[in-house]
Order: structure tokens, then C-alpha cells, then sequence
């Protein structure tokens, strides 16, 4: 339809942003509860590997207002959670494999009488030696799969017959999710052992055959549903373990059960993001152009495989970022460790992998005495040439090259990257920094089969719109601009169109929210639904109103035009019903293109590419390691944003959690498995206070997707995450300064405070 394909441009607000600040937004936990709701809390492990040698729970049986009690004996069917490997028991029979691993659980009549009963419990272990580290993993070849060798050219002769050759290592860590709304499930039993479950979760359809398969029923049992979610950020795509013990409680007592963690068990209980360790040696010219690169990737996975596969081949895929690399070697190794299992994080591996390029980058430049802006050119991806990834995708929208000098001179770069050494001259004790990076991120699954998404729209009689989709709103937007797309399809005003909650009852078989492909997969899906309404609609005003010509009607301010003929939407609406017109469809969409073969690792994985670059100045105080965000200036793609208010929204949080995994969010296990940073008192996000002083964020306004996707837009979920690689180089170019910019600073991400310490002494060390 012609309208379908009309691209606009509008900023609106939020549809619960008025909701989220007032407190209105309803959550999970603010659901109305049942007359008998009872409440649940998780048993867990204080040992991080060991044999179960007996679980004693009679005290928690006996504990005041404890109904029951469930463990492993008390699941009719599959006692694993694991999305796509087995190795996730809801509750373990035998052995336990990382401290805060659930043993069991309780449902009491209130939440404070569930969490005290858990503490009774006396369980009497085996202790096993844990495995905690990647270096732990490596030494003893713990891997949950063979390695993985990918290779293109010949490296070993480049990096030979090059000018200059270097070797180092790099570690990225972990990352907390730290949602405002933690892990929640509210479950209420229904007629013939029928279940409704709301759920905080990207993934209703898995959570729905998760809880089928546990209680040995079919999936059109389980009801799930999803309003929204208080942030997600991966976290919240395979962690069903939340909603299956609540499920599991709710089918033993026969009544409703909420279960919502404490955040203290929260964090140690779930998975976070992936360690990546990688050891490389590189060989390049004068000019840093590299010759040829041979990189070991290792990934702290955890217990379980959970995604970490998919997780270890996104990383492989972004190792470029925007750099053609033409001989490369890749050892990839996925670590099975003593912890909980790592999981989705914003980014999925990508940003692990581009920081580790990233890095090598900035270490070639110093090697050379170069500034670092003018190698990362050097190696960008070309138009014409230089034009195909190293897994054989040709890329067909290339604007890094545009994106990365608009942004020099938009940000005075050339001038202040002077000016900086200059300070740094004068300035004994402060420090600044400045960096300018690159962010290329493939947008699609890797896992071909989830590029799928299923639509439900309703017109009603009196013109009205109802919209159901299988995207899960978790603050981003995805409601109000998918909500934007149909009302401009119909060419009705915005508040015209109703957004209800995700159910797996209305739209089944959904893929997760996740891989920044929700509003493209899901608008496009109700579009299609969109679309044949409209054809059901086209077809009866031409037959009743004996009109012949081919042209197509177009929906535009309420009305539908035909040629010169106008007819307001709302009376055909009606007309339309009396004449027993189908005003309701289903939709659906596959994106196109895609196609990769993980064995050969050949093909192209992704639809299109986000690019994006950002620019950061930093002050360090050589003291006390603390580090200030002076100034941050960001030019970003998003195509031809549906909702830009919403898009630049996006780009300044993905910045800040990007800026907070890689200067002050440490995960710390010690030598036991024991996880010690777990509450707001030893795990820091940022703060007001942390973010830029000048933050100046702006969209590339030349930017248009060059694929057949919504609106020409492009997606902005994980990119601006990896705009925070300035900030982790610019903090290393205001190391490199106390060292008189002679040597490259060794250290490691996130750049906290006694990082920064110790890398500055080690320069004086080396000096």
C-alpha cells in the first residue's frame, strides 16, 4: 500500500513515559493478587561446586507460614531450564555447580515468612575443587565446547614478512544487569490445570514451553503474558528459572504464588555478562594498516552453555568492528567455570569482540607514535573496495568513513587532541584524555530461525485500533513506535491505536526481544497485518462504489482517498461491517537476505549494519585513579528514525551502561566461587553524577537503511552501548601521558580507580 511505504518522522512521547515518573506504570509485582496468594523464595547454595550429600528441610517445613516446599522430586517432567543446551536444573539432584545455585523453594503467606524459612535449611556437601577463572578454565581444559578455529589468508606469513609486529593480551569483565525491576513471576492456576503466567521477561513463548515441558503439559496450557518490563538488557531473555520454580509452586499448592527475588539473591542467583579474555599478536606497517592478526578469544561462560555460543560467535563476527581485516586467525575457547551461567547482555558478545580489536588498534598507534584516530582510518572498511568481512558478507551501507570526519570536525577533535598534550605538559598531578572510536554492529539473530515475528490487529467499529505483537516493551519504546507505524499506515492520529499486553495466546511463537531486532521484526509483522486489512478495505469501497480505476487508495489525516474521491476512514469502518468485511488480520515477517553457515562460518548473518562513532575527553587524577567524563560528543545512525525523541533517548542510556560495564561495574568472585560484589553497597552503576559533564549526542541526519526495513530505520538497542569504547581508550590515552605518551598503558576493563593506579605505576615501572 502506498502509505505503508511513506516514511515520517515524528518525536511523541513515551506511551508510559507520563506512567513510568508518576509510579502508575504497572509492573509485574504491582498485578492485583488473588484472594489465597501465597509467596515464594528461592533456597540456594553456599558452595560453588560439591556433591550433595544430604538436604535437610524439615525446619523449613515447620517454619511459620510455610505451605510447602518443592525440590527436584517434585517435577513431573524436564528438570532443565536450558533454552537451547541441557545443563540448567531447576533444582540439582546430585551435585551443585555454582554458589547461588537454587536447591529448592517454599511458598508461605508472606514474602517476609518465605525468605526466613529458606534460611533453616541444613545441607550437608561434598566439596569439590571450584573453577573460577578463564585461566582456571584454560589450565585444566574445562570448556563446554571443542575450540574453535577460524581462519582466512595467511596470517603467520603477514605478521612474518611485516615492518612492525607486537604481542599482548586483554581482558574485558562482567557486567550486572541491574534492572530497576528485578527477576518477578506471578502464576495463577486456572480451570483443567490451565496456567496464567506474568512473567518479567524478554522471551514469553520460551518461558511458556519452559514451564509446559517442567510440568509435563502442552504449551496451549500456559498462558503467558507481558505489559512491560523494567528494563531487560539480556538479562531477562533465558533466565526462566524465576518463572518455573513460581510455576512449580503454583501446581503443587493449587493456588496463586508471586515470586519476586531480593535483590541481594537476584544478583547472585543470575547470570551476568561474559569475561572475555583475548592474547594476540598483530603485524602492520608504518602507516598501522594491519598486515595480518592471530587472536586468542576466551570467554568465562559459567556452569551451563546457556548462549554462550551464540554469544562466542557474535563476538568472532563484530572482532572487526569497522576494520577490513584480510588475514586473521581466531582460537575461540568457551570456558566452563564454577559460577553462575553467563548469559545475554546489551551487545551479546559484540562489544567484547570490538573492544578487543579496539585495543589493538590503540596499542598499534602508540607503538608508532601516531594519534589513534588517523590508524583506525586507515583500517576502515572501504565502499568499492576493501568492501567484504573476513566472513565472506559484502557490506552494502557503508558510512563509517562520513560518520567519523563529520564527527572530527563537529567535535574540534584535531584541536583539542593538541590542546590536551599541551595541558598535560603543564599539569603534573591531572590528566586528560581524549579518544575517538568507531562502532560498526550487525544487525539480525545469528540464530537464523528467530528473524521471525507475529502481529494481531483489530479495527473496530468505531474506527478504533487494537494492536497486539510479540515484542516485549522494556522501556525502549517498541509499543509507541510500532504504535506510530500503524496509526501512519491507517493514517489516523496516534491515539487512535491501542497497545495491549504481549500474550502468547494472541501472538504464539515469538522470538525474544532481543538482537536489536525487535521493532524492525514486529513492525514489520504488524504492518503485514496492517496491510491486508487494508486490502480487504480497498477492494470493498472499489466494488461499492463502482470504482475501476487501478490506482491505489491512499490513508491519509482520517480519510481514504481514491483518486478524487474521499471517504472518512471511520464511516467505511462501519459500512464496511455492515457489509461483513474482515477487520481483523493476523501478520507476519521474515527478514530477508540473511543466510550463514556456522560451520564454514561463511555467508551473511546480518541484514544491515548500525554505525556510530563517539568522542570522549576524560581527566584523571593521578592520586586517587578516579577518572571524569568532561566532554562527550556522539554522531550516531539511525536511518530515518520512526521516533527520534525515542532514538536519542537510547543513545545516551546505551552510552552510560556502556560507559559503566568499562569504567566502574566489577563483578568479583574470590578463589571459593563466592561472588562478593552483590548489593548497591559493593556493585556500582553510574550515577547522575558519573555522566558527562558535556554530553552532545546527535543523529547522522544524512542516514537512511538501505534495506526494505520499516520506515528506512535503523535499530538503536545495543549500537550506543559500544560508543563507550572512547571512554575506556581515552582514560588510557591520559595514562599514556604520565609516561610522556613514550609507552602503551597495559590495562584491562573496566578502568576502575586501582586499575588506572596500577597501570600508571607500571608505566613508571617500564620507564
Amino acid at each position: 500500500m502506498k502509505s505503508d511505504n511513506s516514511l515520517f518522522n515524528k518525536s511523541i512521547a513515551h506511551d508510559s513515559g507520563a506512567k513510568h515518573v508518576s509510579g502508575l506504570a504497572k509492573y509485574t509485582d504491582d498485578i492485583s493478587e488473588p484472594l489465597n496468594t501465597l509467596y515464594g523464595a528461592i533456597g540456594w547454595s553456599r558452595n560453588a561446586h560439591a556433591k550433595i550429600k544430604r538436604v535437610d528441610l524439615d525446619a523449613v517445613k515447620n517454619s511459620e507460614g510455610v505451605l510447602t516446599v518443592v525440590t527436584h522430586s517434585d517435577i513431573p517432567g524436564r528438570n532443565d531450564v536450558g533454552p537451547v543446551f541441557d545443563g540448567d536444573p531447576i533444582f540439582p539432584k546430585d551435585k551443585v555447580e555454582y554458589y547461588g545455585q537454587p536447591l529448592f523453594a517454599v511458598a508461605a503467606t508472606t514474602i517476609e515468612l518465605a525468605r526466613k524459612a529458606v534460611l533453616k535449611a541444613k545441607v550437608f556437601y561434598q566439596d569439590l575443587k571450584p573453577i573460577v577463572t578463564i585461566d582456571d578454565a584454560l589450565k585444566r581444559n574445562s570448556l563446554l565446547f571443542k575450540p574453535r578455529i577460524i581462519k582466512k589468508g595467511n596470517p603467520n606469513q603477514k605478521i612474518e614478512k611485516s615492518k612492525n609486529k607486537i604481542k599482548g593480551n586483554f581482558t574485558t569483565g562482567s557486567q550486572e544487569h541491574f534492572y530497576l525491576e528485578g527477576q518477578v513471576a506471578f502464576v495463577i492456576p486456572k480451570e483443567d490445570n490451565n496456567y496464567t503466567v506474568y512473567s518479567s521477561t524478554q522471551h514469553p513463548s520460551e518461558t511458556q514451553q519452559i514451564i509446559a515441558k517442567m510440568l509435563n503439559q502442552k504449551s496451549n496450557s500456559i498462558d503467558v503474558l507481558v505489559r512491560r518490563i523494567g528494563g531487560g538488557f539480556g538479562g531477562k531473555e533465558t533466565n526462566f528459572m524465576t518463572s518455573a520454580i513460581c510455576a512449580l509452586l503454583s501446581h503443587k499448592t493449587k493456588k496463586p504464588i508471586k515470586l519476586r527475588l531480593d535483590r541481594d539473591d537476584d544478583i547472585i542467583i543470575t547470570g551476568k555478562r561474559h569475561d572475555f579474555y583475548s592474547d594476540y599478536e598483530v603485524g602492520f606497517d608504518d602507516d598501522g594498516c594491519i598486515n595480518g592478526l592471530k587472536l586468542k578469544l576466551a570467554s568465562r561462560c559459567g556452569m551451563s552453555p546457556d548462549l554462550s555460543l551464540a554469544i562466542n560467535e557474535r563476538a568472532l563476527l563484530h572482532i572487526d568492528n569497522a576494520y577490513c581485516l584480510t588475514d586473521l586467525e581466531i582460537k575461540n575457547y568457551l570456558c566452563k567455570t564454577n559460577t553462575a551461567s553467563s548469559t545475554a547482555f546489551r551487545g551479546f558478545g559484540g562489544n567484547q569482540g570490538m573492544m578487543a580489536i579496539e585495543n589493538i588498534i590503540d596499542n598499534i598507534s602508540r607503538h608508532l607514535n601516531k594519534d589513534p584516530s588517523e590508524v583506525r582510518k586507515r583500517n576502515f572498511y572501504g565502499k568499492k573496495s576493501r568492501n567484504i568481512t573476513y566472513y565472506g558478507m559484502k557490506i552494502n551501507d557503508n558510512v563509517i568513513n562520513e560518520i567519523f570526519e563529520d564527527l572530527k570536525i563537529k567535535s574540534n577533535y584535531k584541536k583539542r587532541y593538541s590542546e590536551i598534550k599541551k595541558f598535560n605538559q603543564r599539569n603534573k598531578f591531572k590528566k586528560k584524555g581524549i579518544a575517538i572510536t568507531p562502532v560498526k554492529f550487525g544487525i539480525s539473530f545469528t540464530t537464523i530461525h528467530l528473524n521471525q515475528a507475529g502481529a494481531l490487529v483489530h479495527v473496530y467499529t468505531d474506527g478504533s485500533i487494537h494492536m497486539n505483537h510479540g515484542g516485549i516493551e522494556m522501556g525502549q519504546g517498541t509499543h509507541t513506535k510500532i504504535a506510530q507505524l500503524v496509526a501512519n499506515s491507517f493514517g489516523l492520529p496516534y491515539e487512535k491505536v491501542q497497545i495491549s499486553s504481549t500474550n502468547t495466546s494472541k501472538v504464539p511463537n515469538t522470538s525474544a526481544s532481543a538482537a536489536s531486532s525487535t521493532t524492525d521484526l514486529n513492525g514489520a509483522a504488524t504492518l503485514n497485518a496492517v496491510s491486508k486489512i487494508k486490502s480487504n478495505l480497498n477492494k470493498f469501497i472499489k466494488k461499492k462504489y463502482k470504482i475501476f480505476s487501478k490506482i491505489e487508495p491512499l490513508y491519509k489525516n482520517g480519510n481514504i482517498y481514491v483518486g478524487n474521491r474521499i471517504f472518512n476512514f471511520e464511516e467505511i469502518i462501519k459500512q464496511a461491517y455492515l457489509n461483513r468485511i474482515s477487520l481483523s488480520s493476523s501478520g507476519f515477517y521474515s527478514t530477508p537476505k540473511i543466510n550463514f553457515n556456522k560451520k564454514t562460518f561463511k555467508g551473511r548473518p546480518f541484514y544491515y549494519f548500525c554505525y556510530g562513532a563517539a568522542v570522549t575527553e576524560v581527566t584523571i587524577d593521578t592520586f586517587t585513579g578516579e577518572s571524569v567524563l568532561d566532554r562527550v560528543d556522539i554522531l550516531h545512525d539511525v536511518g530515518n528514525a520512526i521516533n527520534p525523541a525515542l532514538e536519542h533517548g537510547q543513545i545516551e542510556g546505551g552510552f552510560v551502561q556502556g560507559q559503566g560495564w568499562l569504567t566502574m561495574e566489577e563483578v568479583v568472585w574470590d578463589k571459593s566461587g563466592k561472588i562478593k560484589t552483590y548489593s548497591p553497597s559493593t556493585y556500582k552503576i553510574p550515577a547522575i553524577n558519573d555522566i558527562p559533564k558535556k554530553f552532545n549526542v546527535e543523529i547522522f541526519k544524512k542516514g537512511l537503511n538501505v534495506e526494505k526495513v520499516v520506515n528506512k530505520a535503523k535499530t538503536t538497542g545495543e549500537p550506543p552501548l559500544m560508543l563507550a569504547m572512547s571512554v575506556f581508550f581515552a582514560i588510557k590515552d591520559a595514562i599514556a601521558s604520565t609516561a610522556n605518551y613514550k609507552k602503551s598503558p597495559i590495562i584491562d576493563a573496566p578502568a576502575t580507580p586501582e586499575k588506572i593506579l596500577l597501570s600508571i605505576n607500571k608505566l613508571k615501572n617500564i620507564i
